[in-house]
């Protein structure tokens, strides 16, 4: 296949595309600069609503990962605006750009989140399930929204809802590692909101289902099929560390430290399973957290 990638330097998109070069397809970047003569890339500018759409004819695919971070900043009405923007524009640009080709590509794979569902305590949450409230799940069911265009166009639309992501080279479980490995780590709160999460390498996995599995379109939660409380995160993680968890983080503090963040990212509950993923058949690597631990920590974890 011949697959346009946005976000392709991020955490994700820098493995997505490793993954379909190996495999044999070829990647288009979609990049925020001129691209240098013989790179296989297409100029795109969200904030100025710009788009090469000429250099998108003849895609077979899309994989659209653009967003700004979500947890690098207090969010500021200014960082609110941002991290909207960066989402709901530029998938709206890239969407009416597809919809506006003479050969537009089959296929497109969006991202999204969990943050959909909002904090939900112990319900069990599947893609049926309706979006909450505040201010995450407004920007992504507006988020999934800006994919019409596309799929008025008919082309195969999965929004891929991912949960938190698993690695050690960003991302929350590489801001967890200092303080556990250091033996001060505990648990959030009080510790019983759910965290759905997904190993990195079965997101990576999931993408390339969504890309090749015809029968699946619309929402999917990207997330591992047994969604954990947050003490037993910290529990799993001490074990595989071999530290002690004993210092627990007050959520007060935490809204202290930074702000409406605190109660949307660290404290908000979502407990969300998989199941359209598992009506079509992907087979996950790390299904466990303990597993999917002892492989990212070098700790014996097996597929």
């Amino acid at each position: 296949m011949r697959v346009a990638v946005s976000g392709s330097t991020g955490l994700v998109g820098s493995e997505v595309v490793a993954s379909l070069s190996t495999a044999g397809h070829e990647v288009v970047r979609l990049v925020r600069r001129d691209p240098a003569p013989g790179e296989r890339a297409v100029r795109w500018d969200p904030m100025k609503r710009e788009v090469d759409a000429a250099g998108l004819e003849g895609l077979d695919a899309v994989v659209h990962l653009a967003g700004e971070n979500i947890a690098s900043g207090r969010w500021t009405a200014a960082r609110k605006a941002a991290i909207r923007d960066s989402r709901v524009n530029g998938t709206r640009l890239l969407c009416d750009a597809l919809a506006g080709l003479a050969r537009p590509p089959k296929t497109l794979v969006c991202a999204s989140a969990i943050g959909y569902y909002g904090d939900r305590g112990a319900d069990v949450l599947t893609e049926e399930s309706p979006p909450g409230a505040g201010f995450l799940p407004d920007v992504c069911r507006e988020w999934e929204a800006a994919t019409e265009p596309a799929a008025r166009k008919g082309i195969r639309v999965v929004v891929l809802r991912i949960g938190m992501v698993l690695s050690r080279e960003g991302g929350a479980l590489s801001r967890m590692l200092p303080p556990f490995r250091a033996g001060v780590g505990g648990v959030i709160g009080n510790g019983r909101q759910y965290v759905s999460w997904i190993a990195l390498d079965d997101l990576v996995g999931i993408v390339l289902h969504a890309l090749q599995c015809g029968d699946l379109s619309g929402p999917v939660n990207a997330v591992a099929p047994r969604p954990v409380t947050n003490r037993e995160l910290t529990e799993a993680l001490g074990k595989v560390l071999s530290r002690p968890t004993l210092l627990p983080v007050p959520a007060f503090a935490l809204r202290l430290a930074v702000g409406e963040m605190a109660d949307a990212l660290l404290l908000a509950s979502a407990r969300v399973i998989p199941r359209r993923l598992e009506e079509t058949g992907y087979h996950f690597r790390y299904p466990e957290l303990g597993g999917a631990l002892r492989h990212l920590l070098g700790k014996g974890g097996t597929p």
